[in-house]
């Protein structure tokens, strides 16, 4: 079998397009993401039984459910609903963008509310005990002293949820957002040459994820050299 991968060369730019659609979409759902896991985390932590329980069937559904299933549920499944997804006016393709974010980033939210709250935990009782003996409140105490800690012992689990997301994020090409997955099936079309373009975009994953790895490295070792 003769490979050629100069044939891929006048896609160059579509490859670079879809990259950067790539980051976009992953950092938006994973930041996106972080305040939705937040909030979560809390109303799991609640005393109010119902936010608690709801809380949980939410991390349970997410978590249980394929993020293939999410995606067609936003794409198809509200629409038919009578629930339509909103587009930029002047902006093609951003009903396929706005469907990413929200479904990668619901999807993210259910993992990083479970990371929050095993950072929360993970805080010496006898910290919480000295801050409500010094006069503070529950969310004096929560803001003050344990949120504080735990976001540092978390960042390094956050990037790596970063990192997983930036691959998973090739599922929504299902649906026509142009990222690398999606770029890669056109040129596959344009070019009938299936192996080269796949090729391609796994050796840009590839090096993508190693950069945010190291990244993530270089976190963890200064985070234990401050503690």
């Amino acid at each position: 079998m003769n490979l050629d991968f100069t044939i891929l060369l006048p896609y160059t730019n579509m490859f670079l397009k879809g990259l950067l659609m790539t980051i976009f979409l992953s950092l938006a759902s994973v930041l996106i993401g972080i305040i939705i896991g937040f909030l979560i985390t809390l109303g799991r932590m609640s005393k109010n039984k119902i936010l608690s329980i709801s809380a949980k069937f939410y991390t349970d559904f997410i978590r249980g459910t394929p993020i293939l299933v999410q995606v067609f549920l936003f794409y198809f499944g509200l629409p038919q609903i009578g629930i339509p997804i909103p587009e930029i006016p002047g902006l093609p393709g951003s009903r396929e963008v706005i469907t990413g974010i929200v479904a990668i980033s619901l999807n993210s939210s259910a993992y990083i509310s479970e990371i929050y709250r095993s950072g929360l935990q993970s805080i010496d009782k006898g910290q919480i005990e000295a801050a409500r003996s010094l006069g503070l409140s529950s969310s004096q105490t929560m803001r003050f002293v344990t949120v504080p800690q735990a976001v540092r012992r978390i960042l390094p689990a956050l990037f790596n949820e970063f990192i997983v997301v930036t691959k998973e994020s090739s599922i929504v090409s299902i649906v026509g957002l142009r990222d690398l997955m999606y770029v890669s099936s056109l040129v596959k079309a344009a070019t009938y040459s299936a192996f080269e373009s796949l090729i391609v975009i796994a050796v840009i994953y590839f090096a993508l994820t190693s950069v945010l790895t190291k990244i993530l490295s270089v976190m963890e070792r200064k985070l234990s050299v401050h503690d």
